[in-house]
């Protein structure tokens, strides 16, 4: 049927062999590659979803990646979920009910200028259910766009309760039963007549609605009703501050309008740079004839609200103030700002700038891809570094590296397009039962856990544009768009017609913005962290529609790409002032939660990556970044103050976001400390022209927009400069809102000013030429032969900060096999072997502990092909069980050794440290402590 459907889509028609189904000229594995891992649910078996649901759920794909995942993944048992936090109430189900948290004091921990969250965590207030109810677990009955009805039966009872973001009443439909309600402790009741009885519960406010002609007895701490024999009822929490009788009679008037299902519907026009989206709720009456429904914004919605006018109250939620309207719908209206595929060449086009970045260029002539690892997530990382190497060689006309570029992008996405019996490595395999498509190898649970594909997927489809503009014929569906269009669709599916994928899986609708995990099992519900590279997959849609002509697609990346950009501003970003709890200290987060924030990372404390998780990428559809240009400022003086001095690790992608609201003095910086080690996505060639040209270019200009997606505009000095981006065979005249037209030709990038730059052959053809012999220049600036490790693992030619890093005890024998081991790496290195051998100088502690043994590998990777040529591993070196350093150098000797050394051309260098034995942690000295000397130069 997945075959059948994907021929109908694409217009192919398809092959199947055992083990493969072919799109295009592509294909994905339509069984298992051996070895590999499905998604697993409870106690980590592989599981069915629709198990989990009944018959009345949706047919087709389960939505995974939602702030209600938990109850229908089912990771960490096979009964209920964890905390679901849709705001302004947060529930949790068991086998007696639903209960409900309404939390708006913070929990703060941490400290201002270290690793610090705030949540507002699930205190439960009451739990609704059935009298008699004990269900063995919970199913999920429907969904919509943003509700999810769970499903009890068990007693002979059975309840159906619909909730959702935004809504602050629960529905419920029981049988076999009286309504109840229980309290977490003796409720306070304020009204009670009727039908309808209001009460408090840890000084919050509530009302249960039920049915004309039934009452709410109230015993001890349970309030309860027959609902007149009628089986359904409502509870909602107010707000707090004005009269709550009026207000309960206000909200009593949509009691019985019982939400039945949410839709978005959005628009984007061009002509106005506007993006319309309309939030829509249908509602069944179970009594009376009332339609619309009570529902609470968040700030990026009611900031942008158009033709509603909220009531006086608010609620207090981890997202910050919620402003409430009433209706069947609500619309906002945001401007679109604009992408480009490259910030323009022009500061770097000329004289000693051009002869700069024409160096770093060259010296990726070899591999730009600067392969990392072989998983979906490090592919992606390498095609993203080796699209921007692309992109500003073109601009630059240097031929022979763009299609260098392009040459190693094409080559890299035929291979992880292409399946075949028996092939388990880049390769993807379409599971139907979870409705998803995993490349293998994953990585970061993008397989069991169905975590981060639109991180991934994003690095593909955005190389993938790239790709396309200069090669239109790849692109077609017949060749391997359909298999970036399979990609797209499994990240965030805008195609509702094909049920194979659930619709936006990776997307939150009414929170606006990314989820990655695909289970959301945690206590403080789903998370997400690099909401960046979550733009990265939005603007690889916008760049992917633009350059294949698909507006469907251009559309869901422009729907995207503004409702997230307004929601990291508010979120993540805090722009405002208002969002994060005043004792929290900080105006940035890593993490986004369910029920709040933190200032950390899943795998670093360093606030260079705490920070920088949340701007990497760099790349022209991340200027959103620089839309508060006094707020960049803001972000990177918390930086330096909470790290101490300026940034030591990912220098690079800190100077590109600081370049946002500071270019010259992020040139100065660059220009300071051009020795810098790149972080694993970047290059120096893309670090020196984002950083040059933004110093030329000077800050965004969102006050004025233009009608073609690819265009954005800058102001330095008061002085504007207008850019776009035509990558069509036509020539195009890209009109701005103030009324400055630009003429384009086809193909081409041009500013205001006197420049006019290449942007492919999308007039046609066949696409760049074979890629040439590399021709490696050496890297612009001496060598530096002695190098620092540094905490985060970069290794340059200049010391850092004093600091350490912890070795992991061995709890085993792992005499000359790293076992986790920090390693350093140092990259793009060029330099001649000058005939000499390793020698290093680790600064070790293993304090107390006795018999722990350090132990060092050293491997050199020397033209950066992604093989070592040469790997040396050393004796371990045996610590004393004294606190203070000691030395570990290459005296110790070599245990093994492999492969010659040679010369380094756009070379690599890594070097592992762990603990070959031992029952305890060691200590690493790292930033200007530990040194390693190279033999070269």
């Amino acid at each position: 049927m997945a075959v059948a459907m994907v021929a109908g889509m694409f217009g192919l028609g398809l092959a199947r062999s055992a083990e493969a189904a072919t799109v295009g000229a592509g294909s994905y594995a339509d069984t298992l590659p051996a070895g590999r891992s499905l998604p697993t649910g409870c106690g980590s078996i592989s599981t069915n979803p629709r198990q989990w649901v009944t018959a009345n759920a949706p047919a087709g794909a389960v939505p995974t990646n939602d702030w209600w995942s938990s109850i229908l993944y089912k990771k960490t048992d096979c009964s209920y979920g964890e905390p679901l936090h849709a705001h302004p109430i947060s529930y949790d189900t068991s086998g007696t009910g639903l209960s409900f948290s309404y939390t708006t004091t913070p929990a703060i921990s941490g400290t201002a200028t270290g690793v610090g969250e705030f949540h507002y965590p699930y205190v439960q207030d009451i739990q609704v259910g059935v009298a008699g109810l004990n269900s063995p677990d919970v199913k999920v009955d429907g969904w919509s766009d943003w509700t999810v009805t769970p499903y009890w039966s068990g007693g002979g009872r059975t309840m159906k309760a619909t909730i959702g973001h935004g809504l602050p009443f629960g529905y419920f439909q029981i049988t076999g039963g009286d309504a109840r309600i229980t309290a977490a402790g003796t409720p306070s009741v304020w009204s009670n007549s009727g039908a309808t009885i209001g009460f408090t519960v840890n000084g919050h406010d509530y009302v249960a609605y039920a049915p004309t002609g039934a009452t709410w007895a109230v015993s001890g701490t349970t309030i309860s009703s027959s609902l007149a024999g009628r089986g359904f009822f409502s509870v909602a929490v107010l707000p707090a501050g004005g009269d709550r009788a009026a207000l309960a009679n206000t909200y009593g008037q949509y009691a019985h309008a019982h939400v039945t299902g949410t839709r978005v519907s959005y628009s984007y026009n061009p002509a106005s740079s506007t993006l319309s989206t309309t939030y829509a709720f249908t509602t069944t009456a179970r009594q009376g004839g009332a339609t619309g429904t009570v529902t609470a914004l968040y700030p990026h919605q009611w900031n942008h609200l158009t033709g509603s006018t909220p009531l006086a109250q608010t609620y207090v939620s981890a997202r910050g103030q919620m402003k409430i309207v009433t209706g069947t719908q609500f619309t906002t209206s945001m401007k679109y700002t604009g992408v480009l595929p490259e910030v323009p060449a022009v500061g770097d086009g000329t004289g000693a700038d051009l002869a700069t970045v024409t160096g770093l260029l060259n010296a990726e002539l070899g591999n730009p891809m600067d392969n990392r690892g072989d998983d979906t997530y490090w592919t992606g990382k390498g095609l993203g570094r080796a699209a921007r190497i692309a992109e500003i060689a073109d601009q630059l006309n240097l031929t022979s590296v763009r299609d260098a570029a392009l040459g190693a992008i094409r080559t890299r996405l035929n291979d992880w397009f292409t399946a075949s019996p028996g092939k388990t490595s880049r390769v993807f395999y379409l599971d139907p039962a979870w409705g998803t498509l995993i490349g293998y190898p994953a990585s970061y649970g993008s397989d069991q856990e169905l975590n981060d594909h639109h991180f991934h997927y994003g690095y593909y489809v955005a190389a993938a544009a790239t790709l396309a503009k200069y090669d239109p014929n790849w692109a077609k569906t017949s060749q391997y768009g359909g298999m970036v269009d399979l990609l797209i669709r499994d990240a965030n599916n805008y195609d509702r017609g094909d049920t194979r994928f659930p619709y936006l899986r990776d997307f939150d609708i009414y929170a606006g913005h990314d989820w990655a995990s695909g289970h959301g099992a945690f206590g403080a519900g789903n998370n997400q962290e690099s909401s960046s590279e979550g733009m990265n997959f939005a603007n690889a849609l916008i760049q992917w529609g633009q350059a294949t002509g698909n507006t469907a697609v251009r559309d869901a990346g422009v729907y995207i790409y503004t409702t997230q950009a307004a929601a990291i501003q508010e979120y993540w970003f805090d722009v405002r002032d208002q969002n994060f709890p005043a004792a929290f200290g900080h105006s940035t987060v890593g993490m986004v939660w369910g029920d709040g924030g933190a200032y950390a990372t899943w795998f670093s404390a360093e606030p260079e990556m705490i920070q920088g998780i949340n701007m990497l990428p760099i790349t022209g559809g991340h200027f959103y970044l620089g839309d508060n240009p006094a707020y960049v400022t803001t972000n990177y003086n918390e930086l330096t103050r909470n790290n101490g001095g300026p940034p030591t690790v990912w220098r690079d992608i800190l100077w590109e976001f600081l370049a946002l609201g500071n270019g010259d003095a992020a040139l100065a910086n660059f220009r300071a400390n051009s020795g810098l080690t790149s972080e694993e996505g970047e290059s120096k060639a893309h670090t020196f022209h984002w950083i040059r040209n933004l110093a030329a270019l000077g800050t965004v200009d969102t006050s004025v927009t233009a009608n073609h997606p690819l265009a954005k505009v800058f102001s330095k000095n008061g002085a504007r400069t207008y850019v776009a981006a035509n990558i069509t065979g036509a020539a195009i005249t890209v009109t701005f809102s103030n009324g400055t037209t630009l003429n384009v030709p086809a193909g081409k990038t041009v500013t205001s000013g006197a420049h006019t730059w290449s942007g492919g052959n999308a007039g046609g053809g066949t696409g760049p030429s074979p890629q040439p012999t590399p021709t490696v220049t050496p890297t612009v600036g001496p060598f530096a032969a002695t190098r620092y490790p540094q905490a985060g693992g970069g290794l340059p030619g200049a010391a850092g900060t004093a600091g350490t890093v912890t070795l992991a005890a061995a709890n085993g024998n792992h005499d000359g096999t790293p076992v986790n081991a920090q390693i350093f790496t140092a990259t793009g290195l060029t330099a001649a072997h000058n005939g000499g051998a390793t020698a290093f100088d680790l600064f070790v502690d293993a304090g107390t502990t006795v018999a722990n043994g350090v132990q060092a590998r050293v491997s050199y990777d020397l033209t950066g092909d992604g093989s070592w040529d040469r790997v040396e591993t050393y004796r371990y070196f045996a610590t004393d069980p004294v606190a203070g350093w000691e030395h570990y150098t290459q005296a110790a000797g070599l245990q093994s050794s492999s492969g010659t050394l040679g010369n380094l051309s756009g070379g690599r260098v890594r070097v592992e440290v762990w603990n070959a034995i031992g029952g305890g942690v060691t200590t690493l000295g790292t930033g200007d402590r530990s040194v390693v000397r190279l033999p070269f130069g």
